[in-house]
């Protein structure tokens, strides 16, 4: 009876080695969460330097710069402003990508569609650079508005050429027996494409939705209202440059240590993306490895 040897990379490792993993992976995951909860902590801190001074959690805790922020309109209103552009951007840039996907998908139903896949994949190699960018905004009449910060990134290459790759390998029978019992382009797209693509959707999604959400150079070049600044601009003014925030807050608002007020914006700029990440993180895994496995 002869025993199959299992390859090197699929053999039980040695408790030393086990160990060591676990050390490493348990390093990688403090300095990691370092950063995280001294953001945090600071933003809580009422005293100047206390958690400098005590390592890493502050002797005094207060809710003051959150009130300070809340209170005034600077952060609040940004943050309302990136939360409407990255909704209604990533909504739009979906409804954009799954259409040139879907069209890019069907070599042989769609004449001239190899042409726009090079000319898609050519974006991905050259760019326009930011004077013709700013000149094709100006001339639109869109500085100065929302849309500014949606329609120069609307579409993503390399978004398109994924969802291209995946809508291919749907089964050409399946969409040719629902065409044979009269289903429209439209249809198949609607109920059949799209119920069987929600791992890949939820990822591009995801992607598109970060990029919205810190994407600070569009608005910095194309807005000049600071009524309009999302918050990654704001927190880049904030933060970045260490310009003051000028807001009507509560009059203890002065007594307040700065950094507690640039780390609360900080928290603030970032738990929604953490907030949303873990109902998508099913989906971004499963899409992930799609097409990763054949057989």
């Amino acid at each position: 009876m002869t025993t199959v040897s299992r390859p090197p990379w699929m053999a039980r490792p040695s408790w030393p080695v086990q160990a060591l993993k676990a050390v490493v992976i348990g390093a990688i995951v403090l300095v990691m969460l370092y950063p995280l909860v001294y953001v945090v902590a600071t933003s809580f801190s009422a005293d100047t330097g206390t958690v400098a001074g005590t390592g890493l959690l502050p002797e005094h805790y207060s809710l003051q710069a959150y009130r300070s922020i809340f209170a005034g309109n600077v952060v609040l209103r940004s943050l309302l402003v990136s939360i409407g552009v990255t909704l209604i951007g990533t909504a739009l840039s979906m409804v954009v990508s799954i259409g040139m996907a879907w069209g890019l998908s069907r070599t042989r139903d769609v004449p001239g569609s190899r042409f726009v896949l090079y000319a898609v994949l050519g974006t991905m190699l050259f760019t326009s650079g930011i004077i013709p960018n700013y000149l094709l905004v100006k001339s639109l009449g869109l500085l100065d508005s929302y849309w500014s910060m949606v329609l120069p990134v609307v579409a993503n290459a390399f978004n398109i050429v994924v969802l291209r790759n995946f809508f291919m390998e749907i089964p050409r029978d399946l969409i040719d027996s629902a065409k044979m019992d009269g289903a429209s382009e439209w249809q198949v797209l609607v109920r059949i494409a799209l119920p069987l693509s929600k791992a890949v959707l939820a990822v591009i999604a995801l992607f598109y939705a970060v990029g919205y959400w810190n994407d600070f150079f569009n608005a910095l070049i194309y807005v000049n209202d600071h009524a309009k600044w999302p918050i990654q601009l704001v927190l880049n003014q904030y933060v970045v440059l260490g310009e003051s925030i000028n807001q009507a807050g509560p009059p203890t608002t002065a007594h307040l240590p700065v950094e507690s007020l640039k780390m609360a914006v900080v928290v603030i700029a970032t738990a929604p993306i953490l907030v949303v990440y873990p109902f998508l993180q099913r989906y971004f895994t499963k899409g992930m490895l799609t097409g990763a496995i054949k057989g």
